[in-house]
């Protein structure tokens, strides 16, 4: 049986960048899911821990400094281990970091945790569209992080023309690699861009809630919102493990979580597998298929400026063609390798790319 696993989010920024608009955003408008909070302030006075505190109750503040360099991962698995406990009741934590935090650290500890409640979410790099040039020439560590990021929200683009968002947009996604980039202003993004909502019970689409009155209705405000797309995919026939390796390990810029369950045939019969992928993080958990279960595979693509119709063409690719294509166990490997329960060693992650696999070169 698979663990029900929290996904932990790391959010990451220069100072002024938008990171706890964001946050903030991110609870007022995420209806139903219990998110879970870790802020880390730098300096003497938690302000932005107050800010959040305010709007939810299951907050940690770590205000003893820089998160990646006073907390070691032993502690930090500790707020992790209290945050997890199953009468938490969470969906997701976020941990915002210090604007003078190095985020590819703090992905470590998220990484090398032996919590087997959590696993990684992402890491998310809020950017100032109005100061990115001041920011990159103070910071010079910026293009780095950019590099490390697996979601990159362009903010603030209301405070720049269009012209100036376009070059932003185009520098931030010369540095950011593969990342999904996409465009804010007041820190909108939808909260499915990076966790799963969970509706509450009997709650009617399009029917004013408790938190609307409280709060009003963001998209009623003429701001710009983070646009993504979503591809969804149910097949009845099988995928080939070697070919659905090759689509993961080549997937396109802009594909930032990929979700479902697959059916390998019989490759492994025995079992159904859940992916979860965000970024450049890749897992697989097999569980064993229920007597009677009807055997298809299910996915759910999201990412911002992806070409759905060419998507859908690779992943029709990966179906198996018949009996003579059909794999074999020997085609499991490439998927096994990232099965979570044959690691042994937490700190595997390359180094340089800490939401990746070294073996995933």
């Amino acid at each position: 049986m698979v663990t029900q696993q929290i996904p932990v989010v790391v959010l990451s920024g220069f100072l002024g960048s938008g990171k706890t608009t964001l946050l903030n955003h991110l609870l007022r408008s995420a209806r139903g899911t219990r998110i879970g909070v870790m802020v880390n302030d730098f300096g003497d006075i938690g302000i932005d821990a107050m800010t959040v505190a305010g709007q939810v109750g299951s907050t940690v503040s770590l205000g003893n400094g820089c998160l990646c360099c006073a907390v070691d991962a032993s502690e930090l698995d500790e707020y992790l281990e209290a945050l997890t406990r199953p009468e938490a009741r969470l969906d997701v934590i976020v941990i915002e970091a210090s604007g003078l935090a190095e985020p590819q650290e703090l992905v470590r500890m998220v990484l090398a945790s032996e919590n087997e409640r959590v696993v990684y979410g992402g890491l998310v790099q809020v950017v100032d569209a109005a100061e990115f040039a001041r920011t990159r020439s103070a910071h010079p560590e910026t293009d780095r992080h950019l590099a490390l990021a697996d979601l990159v929200v362009l903010n603030k683009v209301d405070r720049v023309g269009e012209d100036e968002v376009d070059a932003v947009h185009e520098a931030v996604g010369r540095l950011a690699g593969t990342a999904a980039v996409v465009r804010a202003a007041h820190g909108r993004v939808d909260p499915e861009l990076l966790f799963d909502r969970v509706v509450p019970e009997g709650e009617i689409e399009g029917q004013m809630s408790i938190e609307d009155l409280l709060y009003g209705d963001d998209d009623a405000h003429d701001h710009p919102h983070a646009a993504y797309e979503t591809l969804s995919l149910a097949s009845g026939t099988a995928l080939h493990p070697r070919r659905l390796m090759e689509f993961l390990d080549s997937r396109p810029e802009g594909l930032y979580r990929i979700k479902g369950f697959l059916d390998f045939g019989a490759a492994d019969p025995a079992n159904r597998y859940t992916v979860h992928a965000v970024g450049r993080f890749l897992r697989f958990y097999p569980e064993p298929w229920a007597p009677g279960q009807e055997r298809l595979t299910q996915l759910v693509l999201i990412g911002s400026g992806i070409d759905g119709d060419a998507l859908r063409k690779e992943l029709d690719g990966c179906r198996v063609n018949g009996p003579q294509d059909a794999p074999d166990e020997h085609s499991m490997w490439g998927v096994l390798r990232y099965v979570q329960e044959l690691e042994s060693d937490p700190q595997q992650s390359d180094p340089d790319e800490p939401g990746r696999s070294a073996d995933e070169d």
